[in-house]
């Protein structure tokens, strides 16, 4: 029997990358799949790519910075599969590099909402199922950049910070009922983030970053999807409001 059979599994940013990476993982583990991302079409045929080869899923349009919107995501799921087992909550963007002083308020708000207020908003709504049910596990996805300091990026790092913040409180708050919540920091990912930098003219730093990760090379998303199944799973019934850093060795 695969280990999360007849369970419900919701993923945000799910249309490619990390959150596709697990998306997958959650379907092969025997779960029922919901995935959401801002992009309608990229996740309707990203969940198609799934059912195609016999998974059940369900996809859904979800900004997650409107928070009517997440709400209606997790409606929708409950309304779909009849309840919420998992929650990856991975939607993100990187900011526009700018030193502190140059930074502008339409990024930070861009950021912030999409980054610290989105996972806010996801947990808000997922807790409620879950509480409901006396179970659940969700995990943040927050970033190396919650946990060290970066140049020109500080809005992208304080809303990462903010996220390892909002798990520990929440993960102290739910423990006992049932709940377990955990975040996870990658490092170097080749995503289409990782894309985005090279393209925006950040090869060059990118490529002083891999000369600091000891295992020489970057991730697999498939290496962040097993962590994320691995910490909503029972065999990580004990961890509890942990920041599981998957980094190559980057942040030793």
């Amino acid at each position: 029997m695969k280990i999360m059979e007849g369970k419900v599994a919701l993923v945000t940013g799910a249309a490619s990358g990390l959150g596709f990476a697990t998306a997958k993982a959650f379907a092969e583990a025997g779960a029922a799949v919901v995935l959401a991302d801002w992009n309608g079409n990229n996740v309707e045929e990203a969940s198609e790519k799934l059912t195609a080869v016999g998974h059940k899923t369900y996809a859904i349009q979800c900004d997650v910075s409107d928070d009517k919107q997440v709400e209606n995501m997790v409606r929708k799921t409950v309304e779909k599969f009849g309840r919420l087992d998992y929650a990856y909550n991975n939607a993100g963007v990187q900011n526009v590099l700018a030193e502190a002083a140059d930074q502008t308020m339409d990024d930070f708000e861009r950021v912030n909402n999409i980054n610290y207020r989105g996972i806010w908003s996801s947990m808000k709504y997922e807790l409620q199922q879950m509480v409901k049910q006396g179970s659940g596990a969700i995990v943040n996805c927050s970033s190396i950049g919650g946990i060290r300091a970066g140049a020109q990026r500080g809005i992208y790092h304080g809303a990462k910070h903010g996220v390892i913040g909002l798990t520990i409180s929440a993960a102290v708050e739910y423990a006992g009922r049932g709940i377990r919540i955990n975040s996870v920091s990658p490092g170097l990912f080749y995503t289409g983030m990782a894309e985005e930098m090279i393209a925006g003219g950040q090869e060059e730093a990118l490529e002083g970053m891999m000369k600091m990760v000891p295992i020489g090379r970057m991730g697999r998303p498939e290496e962040i999807a097993s962590t994320v199944v691995f910490l909503c799973s029972d065999a990580a019934s004990m961890v509890v409001g942990h920041n599981l850093v998957v980094d190559g060795g980057l942040t030793v």
